[in-house]
């Protein structure tokens, strides 16, 4: 499961669980990852991360470069991306943890279409990049500067925007966000 964990166990379940547990250690809050408390839907998700993450992490990876190829090299902040299932309760699709070296964005790809995926990966990594949280002028401007580099239409600053800004670009919902993580 790439640099994130290193595990020895030969056990499917096991070595998605290990990837759970380190992606909530990653987290703000640790409960924002849940589903391993959720003893009928655990295992199954569990065996889906270990067969799949790796791919999932190698696309957001992707996603991350191409904002990194907006900004000149000294402007790119030190910046690891990961899919993890947020817990819904979060009302999340994903977060940058800005207390962790190098930075970390978590990114629930159950929740929005696989076409939206560098969408989320752009609003995050705008919160990145600026270094503190929230939807103000700085983010706004980092978030426009990265929409225009990906060619994406782009909001412009004005008072009382804030509130906009908090989930733009738009990004396309699925219906059932753990289905992904189950594999259906």
């Amino acid at each position: 499961m790439g640099k994130l964990i290193a595990t020895t166990s030969n056990d499917p379940l096991a070595r998605g669980l290990d990837y759970l547990y380190a992606v909530r250690s990653l987290a703000l809050d640790a409960e924002m990852i849940d589903v391993v408390y959720d003893l009928h839907r655990r295992a199954p998700v569990c065996t889906w991360i270990d067969e799949h993450i790796d791919a999932v992490n190698a696309q957001l990876a992707k996603y991350l470069q191409a904002c990194h190829d907006c900004f000149h090299a000294w402007e790119q902040p030190l910046i690891e991306i990961f899919a993890a299932p947020l817990a819904e309760s979060f009302g999340i699709d994903g977060l940058c943890n800005l207390q962790t070296r190098p930075i970390t964005i978590l990114i629930d790809v159950g929740r929005v279409i696989p076409e939206d995926w560098l969408l989320l990966v752009l609003h995050e990594y705008a919160h990145a990049h600026v270094g503190i949280p929230g939807h103000h002028e700085q983010f706004a401007r980092a978030l426009a500067h990265l929409c225009l580099g990906l060619g994406i239409a782009p909001l412009g600053w004005q008072s009382g925007i804030e509130y906009q800004l908090r989930s733009y670009p738009d990004c396309r919902p699925t219906r059932n966000p753990l289905a992904f993580w189950l594999g259906e």
